[in-house]
């Protein structure tokens, strides 16, 4: 029988998803664009800091654009309100054409705005996970599933696990990687060799704690995965770019890994001891990065903190495969 906390915490988690997704309580019109270069022909685009309810640190996900006489190359397209913006903000870097974008992952902050582009003739890669997710969308906690996306928006070339999807323009290799389910279970890195630039996505994230989207297929494993396989196809001077908060090195990813199997083996040990999922939540396992984690105790939405998020999920996930 389903307690009245867990479905309490479910509708908090499904609530927190779904304004990720939309950005439910945004003024989409406060939100200005910023660009930084990172390379010669490589640009991160950042929305406004402290407008955005769920990401203050900067409104919706970063954009990458890879710009020359080749064409443009995006990565993700933000939030659907706020493309004419990010428009203008791409075409303050490059009036050539915008041939391909690459989406990291499906949460609308990152896809939304992919019909836009999609109209206006952009190919969109993505795994064919990502593709199913909007297709047929993740049901609610009330069992009820969200209408499918906007067909314009939908990628047009998939792939799921494997080698890399390479494309090579403007003197850059871009290299779409793959990685088992992480923060969902469409996720893709984005490398950039030449520039030696990699952009994680989600499943790493320095503001927050994780965000493994269970919802979406994202499993604590998986995240774990990733991050040693970014471990491994990074160098030590590889800038590391997610898609919320600082960017990083690889050694950055040690200490956050580390993380995530203490809170998992503390999270293990209060099972074993027979703790509901209340009971977890109030240990505060998470306490000793609390300090030290930007929006570590807010910024989830839906008066979720995203510590309990994360603290919830790997209760959830432990507490499957102990079953």
């Amino acid at each position: 029988m389903t307690s009245p906390w867990q479905l309490s915490l479910a509708a908090f988690a499904a609530a927190a998803f779904s304004v990720s997704v939309c950005g439910q309580g945004t003024d989409f019109s406060k939100i200005e664009f910023t660009t930084k270069q990172v390379s010669p022909n490589l640009y991160m685009i950042s929305g406004s800091p402290n407008v955005d309810v769920n990401h203050p640190d900067a409104a919706g996900g970063l954009v990458g654009v890879l710009a020359g006489p080749d064409g443009i190359f995006m990565v993700d397209a933000q939030y659907a309100q706020v493309s004419e913006k990010l428009l203008a903000a791409i075409r303050k870097i490059s009036a050539q054409p915008i041939r391909f974008m690459a989406n990291t992952h499906i949460h609308g902050d990152h896809t939304a705005g992919n019909p836009v582009f999609g109209n206006m003739g952009v190919v969109i890669f993505a795994r064919e996970e990502l593709r199913e997710q909007m297709v047929h969308p993740a049901p609610l906690a009330n069992g009820n599933r969200p209408p499918a996306r906007d067909p314009a928006g939908y990628p047009v070339v998939t792939y799921g696990m494997g080698a890399p999807v390479k494309l090579r323009m403007n003197g850059e290799v871009i290299d779409l990687i793959p990685v088992r389910a992480a923060h969902t279970s469409g996720d893709t890195i984005i490398r950039f060799e030449n520039a030696n630039v990699i952009m994680i996505g989600d499943f790493y994230r320095n503001y927050g704690y994780p965000f493994i989207d269970r919802a979406n297929g994202g499993t604590l494993n998986g995240m774990l995965e990733g991050c040693d396989q970014l471990m491994k196809i990074a160098g030590p001077d590889t800038t590391l770019i997610p898609g919320h908060g600082t960017w990083i090195k690889r050694n950055d990813l040690v200490p956050y890994a580390d993380m995530i199997k203490s809170v998992r083996d503390k999270v293990k040990q209060l099972i074993a001891q027979g703790k509901t999922e209340k009971e977890v939540l109030a240990a505060k396992v998470t306490a000793a990065w609390d300090a030290k984690t930007a929006g570590g105790l807010g910024a989830a939405g839906a008066g979720l903190t995203s510590a309990d998020r994360f603290v919830s999920a790997v209760y959830q996930e432990v507490k499957a495969v102990a079953k």
